[in-house]
């Protein structure tokens, strides 16, 4: 059965390679059947959450940004699969605010069930995700009928796509695409 996949690239940087690895799931979950929307953060505006709560009553956030149209779409999704550049060994600023800015779909009957973490980073290890995954997991335990079902770290991407040039990430990528 097809299942509603939306793939968010959080990085900011051209040719980013959390960006390329996203775009790999993407093509993955593409030729598994499923219905994939792709959506990067690099020209998008997102202001940080006000910390009102008005969204817990109204499921709407006060903020006109594009924040609101993408948690949306998060709402939505059956399957999510954030891509993360590791910076300090940690999310993002980008995807924390957009994660931040979701805050209306606590409240809501929103659909995702599994939720996927890409990273990349120039240092190599499982353990270079550890943080970052561990602040993605405070986001998804706010959700109590989601779970995090894989993290792909893809080390050792210094330069600007240099994971093109690695097959195994690739392949990695397109195969948690193909077997979400």
């Amino acid at each position: 059965m097809a299942k509603k996949v939306l793939v968010i690239s959080s990085s900011l940087r051209i040719k980013s390679n959390s960006e390329l690895l996203a775009k790999q799931a993407a093509k993955g979950a593409e030729d598994a059947g499923h219905n994939v929307e792709f959506i990067s953060l690099k020209d998008k505006t997102l202001n940080f959450c006000k910390g009102c709560l008005a969204c817990q009553k109204t499921m709407k956030c006060v903020i006109n940004d594009d924040a609101s149209e993408i948690c949306e779409k998060v709402g939505n999704a059956d399957v999510l699969i954030f891509a993360n550049p590791i910076y300090y060994y940690e999310l993002c600023g980008q995807l924390k605010t957009l994660l931040d800015r979701c805050n209306p779909l606590y409240p809501s009957d929103y659909k995702f069930r599994d939720v996927y973490l890409i990273t990349a980073s120039a240092e190599d290890g499982e353990e270079v995700a550890d943080t970052a995954e561990s602040g993605l997991q405070g986001w998804i335990n706010c959700f109590p009928k989601v779970k995090l079902v894989k993290v792909l770290s893809g080390g050792g991407l210094t330069a600007p796509a240099d994971a093109e040039k690695n097959d195994e990430c690739l392949r990695s990528a397109y195969e948690l695409g193909k077997n979400v």
